[in-house]
């Protein structure tokens, strides 16, 4: 009965699991294992990733700050871990944090694989995520780059008409792509407007159909495909 109840305990864990927590604990009957999400504590505060939205110019990079000191990734597994100032899900130690001009609320960290070269992190208050499609003021983009494995292969021209393609999309929640002969390719979108955020969301194109996930799944007209060239 013992056993059954402990079974019970950790679905009821997994499921009932914060979003925002850093450290998700996937429990088992014989370990724990942690599941990170992308974060660094700094200042008595956690950052968490922005996934999509990327620096729109160097430019806003201000001061060093600090850097990372402790790797948690690989590196810790008891559940009761205290996390730390300087701490990171992801990065090694010796990573240079930087703040962003005008923004108390973001820093940034240099990647190689982030489209602009740095990688955002915001604070994570509970004011919500800010970076959704919605959130996006349209009437201000001013320039739109599409990216195939990290290198730009379009600037668009006519931004109207690409946008117009997107607020088009058909809501599809049951839509599944075709994966028969190969993997769905991954284009990364990144909308210039104001401010040192640079919107970015991934367009996936499985052969036959270009689809995205602006919040639920949408399918595109094949018009798209002549601004990917």
């Amino acid at each position: 009965m013992w056993k059954w109840l402990g079974i019970l305990f950790s679905i009821i864990m997994i499921i009932t699991g914060c979003q925002q927590d850093p450290m998700k604990q996937i429990l088992t009957e014989t370990h724990t294992e942690i599941d990170w999400v992308d974060f660094i504590k700094w200042d008595g505060e956690e950052y968490l990733g922005v996934h999509t939205g990327v620096l729109s110019n160097e430019s806003f990079v201000d001061v060093k700050i600090g850097e990372v000191q402790f790797k948690v990734a690989d590196n810790v597994s008891n559940p009761s871990y205290r996390l730390k100032d300087g701490d990171a899900a992801f990065h090694e130690p010796g990573t240079e944090l930087f703040s962003i001009k005008g923004e108390k609320k973001l820093m940034a960290v240099k990647s190689p694989y982030s489209i602009n070269g740095y990688q955002l992190y915001y604070l994570n208050d509970g004011e919500g995520y800010k970076w959704n499609f919605k959130d996006l003021p349209l009437e201000l983009v001013n320039k739109v780059e599409i990216y195939l494995d990290n290198t730009l292969v379009n600037e668009i021209d006519d931004i109207k008409s690409f946008l117009e393609i997107l607020r088009k999309g058909t809501l599809q929640t049951t839509f599944q792509p075709n994966t028969n002969y190969q993997d769905p390719i991954y284009y990364e979108m990144v909308f210039y407007a104001e401010g040192p955020v640079a919107h970015q969301y991934t367009l996936f194109f499985d052969g036959e159909t270009y689809y995205w996930h602006p919040w639920d799944t949408e399918m595109l007209s094949d018009e798209i495909g002549a601004f990917l060239k």
